[in-house]
């Protein structure tokens, strides 16, 4: 994801699992937040969640194998303001990003 976010975004950090993120996101303060639904130790629902409760200025966006709607729903209930799929992700991910910046 980094390289392909590098040429028109600033990437401040990546983290190996949902823990790490929440440590991450208070020390570099970002605008947006790529999680995944399958990260270890938090998932990216449990994630969202928790963001949302401590730092709802940050922006989440959804990334995840998996194209179930019922799974998006619940991602976007759980606060995310995007959800790509990561088949789809060199397509549709600056622009969730962009969508993510404006709202």
């Amino acid at each position: 994801m980094t390289r392909l976010l590098a040429a028109t975004c600033e990437v401040v950090g990546g983290v190996s699992d949902g823990s790490d993120l929440l440590e991450a996101i208070g020390q570099l303060q970002p605008d947006v937040v790529l999680i995944d639904l399958n990260m270890p130790k938090l998932s990216g629902i449990d994630a969202c969640l928790r963001i949302r409760a401590t730092t709802p200025s940050v922006k989440v966006i959804v990334l995840t194998a998996d194209d179930d709607p019922e799974i998006k729903k619940r991602a976007l209930q759980a606060g995310a303001v995007g959800f790509v799929v990561k088949m789809h992700a060199s397509d549709d991910l600056l622009t969730a990003i962009q969508d993510a910046l404006t709202t």
